[in-house]
């Protein structure tokens, strides 16, 4: 039995009703942020940035598939890695469900990576997804947005990620984890509208807002408490996680 407070139906409903509101605010709150963000400035792309995938080699431009905004997922598997990071992943399996509804809504989705394509098609099949995934290998633009660094940033021990200068982290292996958006007007012109880095990624991760409603929550209590602390690729998990003391 758990030693969580116990209360009648009643005094339930009270303290729901309290809490409503602050879901309220923080409700009004995302909202207010999401026209900030929709009225933050704009860049033109003028680099030729160009990308390996399943339909051959691209232009940015022709990713966006005659879409005007285009979402590029800045997946972390660098060259030779055999598997793609294991939390990218798992943001990844979040993909394909949104895939219709996002196309709908005027917007293509892909994701990007430096491992070249020969390594990504085996991983991206193995995984079952069927989002665009494209290579990066030999381009600027991982190093560009801020998601790959060279052995001598990596050398100087500090490296400039998530708008700031840090100290370079002990995983990644030269590769970080970020989204980017762009736009393409009716010129074909492209514009970078927005970026996000590190923990800016967990908005689009509907398995933590299903964790977040429950008694537990996301229950990351592991020596890095974050997702490293248990989560695999989907084809690994061989069992469900015991059950713990006072929650059976």
């Amino acid at each position: 039995m758990s030693d969580h407070r116990i209360v009648t139906r009643e005094e339930w409903l009270e303290e729901r009703r309290k809490h409503l509101e602050h879901e309220k605010d923080l409700t009004r709150m995302q909202e207010a942020l999401a026209t900030e963000r929709r009225g933050l400035p704009w860049v033109k792309i003028d680099k030729p940035y160009t990308f390996d995938g399943p339909d051959g080699r691209e232009t940015l431009a022709q990713l966006f598939a005659g879409k005007r905004q285009l979402i590029v997922n800045h997946f972390m598997f660098g060259p030779g890695w055999g598997e793609g990071c294991v939390g990218c992943s798992f943001g990844a399996d979040h993909v394909d469900a949104a895939l219709p509804h996002l196309l709908q809504r005027d917007v293509n989705y892909v994701a990007v990576s430096r491992a070249p394509l020969a390594e990504i098609e085996p991983f991206r099949k193995r995984m079952g997804w069927r989002f665009k995934w494209v290579s990066s290998y030999g381009s600027d633009f991982n190093y560009d947005f801020g998601v790959s660094f060279s052995e001598a940033q990596l050398a100087s021990g500090k490296v400039f990620y998530n708008f700031a200068e840090q100290v370079v982290p002990p995983y990644g292996r030269g590769e970080l984890q970020g989204t980017s958006v762009f736009f393409q007007d009716d010129g074909g012109e492209v514009f970078h509208t927005y970026s996000s880095y590190a923990r800016g990624g967990e908005a689009v991760l509907a398995t933590y807002a299903c964790l977040d409603i429950t008694p537990l929550g996301r229950d990351e209590n592991g020596p890095t408490r974050s997702l490293a602390d248990w989560v695999k690729h989907h084809d690994k998990y061989t069992m469900t996680p015991a059950a713990k003391p006072g929650c059976h």
